[in-house]
């Protein structure tokens, strides 16, 4: 199941604190959705650090979405995988 959050309007570090609560409520199959106004650079070593995987699609001027979901979740990997085709 798909999980979205919006933090294309906060401030820093506002969309890094919010997206890592989030990503703690994650039921195994499910995949968080953020929708950013930038790539989030410093999130990505977090992510790796905490065991999950991410697909970042987007560019400056339509703004990004980062897929995120537990590296070991195979579930959601292949939801992330069927929601960009």
């Amino acid at each position: 199941m798909e999980v979205r959050i919006d933090v294309s309007m906060l401030e820093p570090c506002e969309p890094l604190e919010r997206t890592l609560e989030t990503i703690q409520q994650l039921h195994p199959g499910d995949y968080l959705r953020v929708l950013h106004r930038r790539e989030p650079h410093l999130l990505y070593p977090l992510l790796e650090k905490s065991g999950f995987s991410w697909q970042c699609r987007g560019d400056e001027s339509a703004g990004y979405e980062v897929f995120i979901w537990k590296t070991d979740d195979l579930a959601a990997a292949l939801a992330v995988e069927s929601v960009s085709e």
